[in-house]
Protein backbone atom coordinates (compact mmCIF):
# COMPACT_ATOMS: atom_id res chain seq x y z
CA UNK A 1 0.00 0.00 0.00
CA UNK A 2 1.52 3.33 -1.06
CA UNK A 3 1.90 5.99 1.59
CA UNK A 4 -0.60 8.80 1.38
CA UNK A 5 -0.05 11.87 -0.78
CA UNK A 6 -3.20 13.58 0.44
CA UNK A 7 -2.80 17.33 0.17
CA UNK A 8 0.28 17.07 -2.05
CA UNK A 9 0.42 18.77 -5.44
CA UNK A 10 2.12 17.02 -8.35
CA UNK A 11 2.75 17.91 -11.97
CA UNK A 12 3.36 15.07 -14.44
CA UNK A 13 4.41 16.22 -17.90
CA UNK A 14 3.49 14.12 -20.90
CA UNK A 15 0.89 12.15 -18.98
CA UNK A 16 -1.56 11.18 -21.70
CA UNK A 17 0.03 7.75 -22.13
CA UNK A 18 2.94 5.51 -21.24
CA UNK A 19 5.03 6.00 -18.12
CA UNK A 20 3.58 9.46 -17.51
CA UNK A 21 0.05 8.09 -17.44
CA UNK A 22 1.11 5.29 -15.09
CA UNK A 23 2.84 7.74 -12.74
CA UNK A 24 -0.21 10.00 -12.71
CA UNK A 25 -2.43 7.04 -11.82
CA UNK A 26 -0.18 6.04 -8.92
CA UNK A 27 0.09 9.54 -7.50
CA UNK A 28 -3.65 9.97 -7.85
CA UNK A 29 -4.29 6.64 -6.17
CA UNK A 30 -2.26 7.90 -3.22
CA UNK A 31 -4.54 10.94 -2.98
CA UNK A 32 -2.50 13.69 -4.66
CA UNK A 33 -3.70 16.59 -6.71
CA UNK A 34 -2.17 15.73 -10.09
CA UNK A 35 -1.82 18.17 -12.95
CA UNK A 36 -1.41 16.17 -16.15
CA UNK A 37 -0.03 17.83 -19.26
CA UNK A 38 0.08 16.78 -22.87
CA UNK A 39 -0.69 17.87 -26.41
CA UNK A 40 -3.60 15.51 -27.04
CA UNK A 41 -6.72 17.24 -25.79
CA UNK A 42 -10.45 16.92 -26.18
CA UNK A 43 -10.58 20.70 -26.28
CA UNK A 44 -8.60 20.53 -29.53
CA UNK A 45 -10.92 17.92 -30.99
CA UNK A 46 -9.13 14.72 -29.93
CA UNK A 47 -11.19 11.76 -28.77
CA UNK A 48 -10.53 8.42 -27.13
CA UNK A 49 -8.73 7.46 -23.95
CA UNK A 50 -5.32 9.02 -24.66
CA UNK A 51 -6.10 12.66 -23.88
CA UNK A 52 -5.14 14.88 -20.97
CA UNK A 53 -8.79 15.09 -19.97
CA UNK A 54 -9.14 11.30 -19.90
CA UNK A 55 -5.93 11.02 -17.84
CA UNK A 56 -7.21 13.60 -15.36
CA UNK A 57 -10.53 11.79 -15.00
CA UNK A 58 -8.66 8.57 -14.32
CA UNK A 59 -6.64 10.24 -11.56
CA UNK A 60 -9.85 11.45 -9.95
CA UNK A 61 -11.51 8.05 -10.28
CA UNK A 62 -8.59 6.47 -8.42
CA UNK A 63 -8.95 8.81 -5.45
CA UNK A 64 -6.89 11.87 -6.32
CA UNK A 65 -7.79 15.14 -7.98
CA UNK A 66 -6.89 15.16 -11.64
CA UNK A 67 -6.48 18.47 -13.45
CA UNK A 68 -5.86 18.50 -17.19
CA UNK A 69 -3.67 21.10 -18.86
CA UNK A 70 -3.35 20.93 -22.62
CA UNK A 71 0.25 21.93 -23.27
CA UNK A 72 2.76 21.57 -26.07
CA UNK A 73 6.11 21.35 -24.26
CA UNK A 74 7.84 22.60 -27.37
CA UNK A 75 6.13 25.96 -26.82
CA UNK A 76 7.81 27.86 -23.97
CA UNK A 77 4.91 30.29 -23.62
CA UNK A 78 2.44 27.41 -23.26
CA UNK A 79 4.61 25.86 -20.55
CA UNK A 80 4.78 29.17 -18.69
CA UNK A 81 0.97 29.41 -18.81
CA UNK A 82 0.62 25.86 -17.51
CA UNK A 83 2.74 26.52 -14.44
CA UNK A 84 1.06 29.89 -13.91
CA UNK A 85 -2.20 27.95 -13.64
CA UNK A 86 -0.70 25.70 -10.98
CA UNK A 87 0.60 28.74 -9.11
CA UNK A 88 -2.77 30.47 -9.25
CA UNK A 89 -4.67 27.39 -8.10
CA UNK A 90 -2.36 25.97 -5.45
CA UNK A 91 0.64 28.24 -4.98
CA UNK A 92 3.16 25.44 -4.70
CA UNK A 93 4.32 22.11 -6.13
CA UNK A 94 5.47 19.14 -4.07
CA UNK A 95 6.40 16.74 -6.88
CA UNK A 96 7.43 17.45 -10.45
CA UNK A 97 7.75 14.49 -12.80
CA UNK A 98 9.60 15.41 -15.98
CA UNK A 99 8.39 12.72 -18.32
CA UNK A 100 7.35 14.41 -21.56
CA UNK A 101 8.95 12.90 -24.66
CA UNK A 102 8.39 13.06 -28.40
CA UNK A 103 8.62 9.80 -30.34
CA UNK A 104 9.94 10.46 -33.86
CA UNK A 105 7.68 9.66 -36.76
CA UNK A 106 8.49 7.13 -38.03
CA UNK A 107 9.94 5.63 -34.81
CA UNK A 108 13.66 4.84 -34.78
CA UNK A 109 14.74 1.32 -33.89
CA UNK A 110 18.42 0.95 -34.72
CA UNK A 111 20.20 2.18 -37.82
CA UNK A 112 23.07 4.66 -37.96
CA UNK A 113 22.94 8.28 -36.92
CA UNK A 114 23.84 9.55 -40.39
CA UNK A 115 20.90 7.59 -41.80
CA UNK A 116 18.36 9.22 -39.48
CA UNK A 117 16.52 12.47 -40.14
CA UNK A 118 18.21 15.29 -38.23
CA UNK A 119 14.77 16.08 -36.81
CA UNK A 120 15.08 13.16 -34.39
CA UNK A 121 17.67 15.21 -32.49
CA UNK A 122 15.07 17.93 -31.92
CA UNK A 123 12.49 15.34 -30.89
CA UNK A 124 14.68 13.47 -28.43
CA UNK A 125 16.96 16.20 -27.13
CA UNK A 126 14.65 19.16 -27.68
CA UNK A 127 11.49 17.69 -26.17
CA UNK A 128 13.04 14.75 -24.36
CA UNK A 129 15.60 16.91 -22.55
CA UNK A 130 15.12 20.64 -23.05
CA UNK A 131 11.47 20.43 -22.06
CA UNK A 132 12.52 18.94 -18.70
CA UNK A 133 14.75 21.96 -18.12
CA UNK A 134 12.02 24.44 -19.02
CA UNK A 135 9.44 22.75 -16.78
CA UNK A 136 11.92 22.70 -13.91
CA UNK A 137 12.67 26.42 -14.37
CA UNK A 138 8.98 27.17 -13.82
CA UNK A 139 8.45 24.61 -11.07
CA UNK A 140 11.45 25.47 -8.88
CA UNK A 141 10.08 28.82 -7.62
CA UNK A 142 6.94 26.95 -6.54
CA UNK A 143 9.01 24.40 -4.61
CA UNK A 144 11.88 26.21 -2.90
CA UNK A 145 9.79 27.86 -0.18
CA UNK A 146 8.20 24.56 0.86
CA UNK A 147 10.85 22.05 1.99
CA UNK A 148 10.54 18.39 1.13
CA UNK A 149 9.96 18.58 -2.61
CA UNK A 150 11.02 16.13 -5.30
CA UNK A 151 11.82 16.53 -8.99
CA UNK A 152 12.03 13.21 -10.84
CA UNK A 153 13.42 13.10 -14.37
CA UNK A 154 12.28 10.02 -16.26
CA UNK A 155 15.39 8.77 -18.00
CA UNK A 156 16.57 5.41 -19.32
CA UNK A 157 19.50 3.01 -19.25
CA UNK A 158 20.40 4.72 -22.54
CA UNK A 159 22.10 7.26 -20.27
CA UNK A 160 24.76 4.62 -19.63
CA UNK A 161 24.80 2.53 -22.79
CA UNK A 162 23.48 2.26 -26.32
CA UNK A 163 19.70 2.02 -26.79
CA UNK A 164 17.76 2.84 -29.99
CA UNK A 165 19.95 5.63 -31.41
CA UNK A 166 22.70 8.18 -30.80
CA UNK A 167 20.22 11.03 -30.35
CA UNK A 168 18.20 9.03 -27.82
CA UNK A 169 21.29 8.22 -25.77
CA UNK A 170 22.57 11.80 -25.77
CA UNK A 171 19.17 13.06 -24.64
CA UNK A 172 18.96 10.62 -21.74
CA UNK A 173 22.56 11.18 -20.67
CA UNK A 174 21.84 14.92 -20.56
CA UNK A 175 18.71 14.32 -18.47
CA UNK A 176 20.85 12.43 -15.95
CA UNK A 177 23.43 15.22 -15.78
CA UNK A 178 20.66 17.79 -15.44
CA UNK A 179 19.39 16.03 -12.34
CA UNK A 180 22.86 16.07 -10.77
CA UNK A 181 23.44 19.77 -11.35
CA UNK A 182 19.92 20.86 -10.40
CA UNK A 183 20.27 18.82 -7.21
CA UNK A 184 23.44 20.75 -6.35
CA UNK A 185 21.66 24.06 -6.78
CA UNK A 186 18.53 23.00 -4.87
CA UNK A 187 20.20 21.33 -1.89
CA UNK A 188 19.87 24.36 0.39
CA UNK A 189 16.13 24.41 -0.30
CA UNK A 190 15.59 20.76 0.70
CA UNK A 191 14.34 19.87 -2.78
CA UNK A 192 15.66 16.57 -4.12
CA UNK A 193 16.27 15.94 -7.81
CA UNK A 194 16.83 12.45 -9.20
CA UNK A 195 16.99 10.73 -12.55
CA UNK A 196 15.02 7.49 -12.70
CA UNK A 197 15.75 4.53 -14.94
CA UNK A 198 12.79 2.21 -15.45
CA UNK A 199 13.60 -1.06 -17.19
CA UNK A 200 11.62 -2.31 -20.20
CA UNK A 201 8.13 -0.91 -19.64
CA UNK A 202 4.88 -2.13 -21.16
CA UNK A 203 3.81 1.22 -22.59
CA UNK A 204 1.44 1.46 -25.54
CA UNK A 205 4.35 2.40 -27.80
CA UNK A 206 6.43 -0.62 -26.82
CA UNK A 207 3.61 -3.15 -26.97
CA UNK A 208 2.61 -1.83 -30.41
CA UNK A 209 6.24 -2.09 -31.58
CA UNK A 210 6.44 -5.67 -30.32
CA UNK A 211 3.21 -6.54 -32.14
CA UNK A 212 4.67 -5.14 -35.37
CA UNK A 213 7.90 -7.09 -34.89
CA UNK A 214 10.01 -3.93 -34.56
CA UNK A 215 11.08 -4.61 -30.98
CA UNK A 216 11.41 -7.47 -28.53
CA UNK A 217 10.57 -7.50 -24.85
CA UNK A 218 10.53 -10.15 -22.14
CA UNK A 219 7.09 -9.59 -20.66
CA UNK A 220 7.92 -11.80 -17.70
CA UNK A 221 10.58 -9.29 -16.64
CA UNK A 222 9.03 -6.05 -17.88
CA UNK A 223 7.69 -3.32 -15.62
CA UNK A 224 4.28 -1.69 -15.73
CA UNK A 225 4.03 2.10 -16.21
CA UNK A 226 2.67 2.29 -12.66
CA UNK A 227 5.87 0.84 -11.18
CA UNK A 228 7.74 4.09 -11.83
CA UNK A 229 4.97 5.96 -10.00
CA UNK A 230 5.46 3.67 -7.02
CA UNK A 231 9.17 4.47 -7.05
CA UNK A 232 8.44 8.20 -7.01
CA UNK A 233 5.93 7.90 -4.16
CA UNK A 234 8.34 5.82 -2.07
CA UNK A 235 11.23 8.18 -2.73
CA UNK A 236 9.17 11.24 -1.85
CA UNK A 237 8.49 9.77 1.59
CA UNK A 238 11.95 8.28 2.14
CA UNK A 239 14.01 9.43 5.10
CA UNK A 240 17.10 9.40 2.85
CA UNK A 241 15.47 11.40 0.05
CA UNK A 242 18.07 14.15 0.14
CA UNK A 243 20.94 11.68 0.40
CA UNK A 244 19.83 10.29 -2.97
CA UNK A 245 19.45 13.71 -4.57
CA UNK A 246 21.54 14.10 -7.70
CA UNK A 247 21.77 10.38 -8.34
CA UNK A 248 20.68 8.13 -11.18
CA UNK A 249 18.43 5.49 -9.58
CA UNK A 250 16.80 2.42 -11.06
CA UNK A 251 13.16 1.84 -10.24
CA UNK A 252 13.90 -1.84 -9.66
CA UNK A 253 16.53 -1.15 -7.01
CA UNK A 254 14.23 1.32 -5.28
CA UNK A 255 11.55 -1.38 -5.20
CA UNK A 256 13.89 -3.74 -3.42
CA UNK A 257 15.15 -1.06 -1.04
CA UNK A 258 11.76 0.40 -0.11
CA UNK A 259 9.75 -2.81 -0.38
CA UNK A 260 7.20 -2.01 -3.08
CA UNK A 261 6.23 -4.34 -5.91
CA UNK A 262 4.75 -4.02 -9.36
CA UNK A 263 1.01 -4.14 -9.98
CA UNK A 264 1.12 -7.93 -10.41
CA UNK A 265 3.00 -8.47 -7.14
CA UNK A 266 6.37 -9.18 -8.79
CA UNK A 267 9.61 -7.65 -7.51
CA UNK A 268 11.40 -6.51 -10.69
CA UNK A 269 15.19 -6.79 -10.63
CA UNK A 270 17.73 -4.31 -11.88
CA UNK A 271 18.81 -5.09 -15.42
CA UNK A 272 21.34 -2.30 -15.80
Amino acid sequence: MARSLNGKVAVVTGATRGIGRGVARELGGAGAVVYVTGRTSEAAGASGDLTVEAAAREVTRLGGTGIAIACDHGDDAAVARAFAQVADNHGHIDILVNNVFKIPEPPVFGGKFWEHPIQIWDDMVGIGCRAHYVASVHAAPLMIDKPGGLIANISSRAGGGYVFSTAYGVGKCAVDRMAADMAYELTEHDVAVVSLWPSAVTTEFITDAVARGDYKIDYARAQSPEFTGRAITALYHADDRMAKSGQVLTCANLGVEYGFTDTDGRQPRDER
